[in-house]
C-alpha cells in the first residue's frame, strides 16, 4: 500500500494538521473494519457454496450411472443435513406460527431432476393444507394434502449468486431470470426455476399490497400454475420483499378463486375458430394460404384472455381478498 503524505493534503484554513491526520486515520480504521466484516460475512456461504458444489458433482455421476446404493444414499442425506446446518446459521431464522420446522429449499443434487438448481435458502411448509386439513398427508378421500402455504427466506448476496448462476439458465429463445433483484421478483421465470412446483407460474395481475415499514421493496401478484395452456382460474398469490439484507418469498392458495366468466368465454371462442379452421384446411374447404393467414389462433385467444383477465380482474371482490390474504402471508413471511 502507498505510504500518504498528510503534509500534501488541502485543508480549509484554521484546521490542524493533527486533526486531520486523526480523521483520515479514522476514517481507513472504519473502511478497514469494513472491509474484514464482509469478508468475514461472506466466508459461512462461501462454505456453504462450496459445499453444495461439492456434493453435485458427486452424486450427480451416480445418479447417471444408476449407482446409488444404500451408502451413497446415507451421505447424500448427510451432505443434506450439513448444508441445512449451516444454511440456518447463516439466516438465523426463528419459526413461524403455523409453520413446520425450517426445511433446506434446495430438494435434489442431480442435475437431471426438474427441481435442480431451486434457491438456496430456508423454507417453511404450512402445517395445514387448502381445506384445513393437516398437511403432509392423505386426507379422507386417499389424496395428498399438500401445504396451503410456504415461506422461503435467503440472504440478499445468496440471491444475487443464484442470480447470477441463472442468467442464462434456460436454452436460447426462452427467457431467462432478470439480473436485478427486484425485476427478478416480479418475473414469472423467477419463480417457476427457484421454488418446487413441477410447473410453470403464470403472473396475472399485481396486487396492490403496501410495503412494510422496514422493507426497501415489497411485491405481489396474483397467480396460477401450468404444465401446457393458461389456466382459466387464478387460485395462487405470490409475495416477497427485501428487507435487512434478507429476501422473503412466500407463496400459496387464495380462497376464492379469481375466475372471470367474460375472459373465458373470449378463450373458448378462439378456439372453436381454431377447430374450425383445421376443420376447414382438412377437408380442403379452405387453401393453405387462407389457413395461413388466420395465424395460431389459440395463441390468439390466449393472448386475449390473459389481457382481459388483467384489466377485469381488480374489479373482482375476490382481487380484493387475495390483497388482504397477501398482505398477510407476507407479514407471516417476514416473521411480522
Amino acid at each position: 500500500m502507498t505510504e500518504m503524505n498528510f503534509a500534501e493534503i488541502d485543508m480549509p484554513t484554521g484546521i490542524p494538521k493533527r486533526r486531520v491526520r486523526r480523521s483520515i486515520c479514522a476514517a481507513m480504521t472504519v473502511a478497514g473494519l469494513l472491509a474484514t466484516t464482509a469478508i468475514a460475512s461472506s466466508a459461512p456461504e462461501d462454505r456453504y457454496i462450496a459445499t453444495r458444489d461439492a456434493a453435485i458433482r458427486k452424486f450427480s455421476p451416480l445418479y447417471d450411472a444408476g449407482a446409488l446404493d444404500d451408502a451413497a444414499n446415507k451421505a447424500e442425506a448427510a451432505a443434506f443435513a450439513d448444508l441445512l446446518a449451516q444454511i440456518s446459521a447463516i439466516l438465523r431464522e426463528p419459526g413461524r406460527k403455523g409453520f413446520g420446522a425450517a426445511k433446506l429449499n434446495i430438494e435434489t443434487f442431480y442435475k437431471g431432476d426438474e427441481g435442480f438448481g431451486m434457491l438456496d435458502g430456508l423454507r417453511f411448509d404450512a402445517e395445514l393444507g387448502k381445506t384445513g386439513e393437516q398437511a403432509g398427508a392423505n386426507s379422507a378421500n386417499g389424496r395428498y394434502v399438500a401445504p396451503r402455504a410456504h415461506i422461503i427466506v435467503t440472504t440478499q448476496s445468496l440471491f444475487e449468486r443464484w442470480l447470477h448462476a441463472h442468467k442464462d439458465w434456460w436454452d436460447k429463445g426462452l427467457k431467462n431470470v432478470p439480473q436485478q433483484i427486484g425485476a427478478a421478483l416480479k418475473d414469472e421465470s423467477f419463480y417457476t426455476q427457484a421454488i418446487s412446483s413441477g410447473s410453470a407460474v403464470i403472473n396475472f395481475n399485481t396486487l396492490p399490497i403496501a410495503k412494510p415499514a422496514s422493507a426497501v421493496f415489497a411485491y405481489a401478484m396474483l397467480a396460477g400454475r401450468t404444465q401446457s395452456e393458461i389456466p382459466d382460474t387464478a387460485d395462487q398469490m405470490f409475495v416477497s420483499a427485501l428487507a435487512d439484507g434478507k429476501v422473503y418469498i412466500a407463496y400459496g392458495s387464495i380462497d376464492p378463486e379469481v375466475k372471470i366468466d367474460q375472459c373465458i368465454a373470449i378463450r373458448a371462442g378462439y378456439n372453436k375458430r381454431s377447430e374450425q379452421a383445421d376443420d376447414d384446411f382438412r377437408f380442403k374447404k379452405i387453401d393453405k394460404k387462407t389457413y395461413d393467414r388466420l395465424g395460431n389462433l389459440r395463441q390468439q385467444g390466449e393472448d386475449a384472455f390473459r389481457r382481459c383477465f388483467t384489466r377485469r380482474a381488480p374489479q373482482q371482490p375476490s382481487f380484493a381478498q387475495a390483497v388482504t390474504q397477501a398482505q398477510a402471508l407476507l407479514s407471516a413471511a417476514m416473521g411480522r
